[in-house]
């Protein structure tokens, strides 16, 4: 039922900034870990960082620790994910993912995410 959809991916050179936002629809926004998640091409959807309900925690993968930064506004059902400092590995298509639980697997396990964006275009040229 929750819809999610992602926007702000683009071209940048490396050491540039992005900031992708996702969308969220219904009004249990609050209620649901928000995380986002990269796949480049012939590799597996990975793991990028993830926030818990209210935001009071956050995770992320060490690849873009002190680079990528994820945040949220309740009141407006989006979550943010702020990128510094690109790096031409983080090319990729960038997927925007809610979760009611993470008891099972834990919040950087895919299958938790229960709605998934459509997903939006990173690419860091050299």
């Amino acid at each position: 039922q929750v819809q999610l959809v992602e926007s702000g991916g683009g071209l940048v050179q490396t050491g540039g900034s992005l900031r992708l936002s996702c969308a969220a629809s219904g009004r249990t926004f609050s209620s649901v870990v928000m995380g986002w998640f990269r796949q480049a091409p012939g590799k597996e959807r990975d793991f990028v960082a993830f926030i818990s309900q209210l935001g009071g925690s956050t995770s992320y993968a060490d690849s873009v620790k002190g680079r990528l930064t994820i945040s949220r506004d309740n009141a407006k059902n989006m979550v943010y994910l702020q990128m510094n400092n690109l790096k031409p590995e983080d090319t990729a298509v960038y997927y925007c993912a809610a979760a009611s639980s993470c008891s099972r697997y834990g919040c950087k396990d895919r299958r938790m995410y229960d709605y998934w964006g459509q997903g939006t275009q990173v690419t860091v040229s050299s």
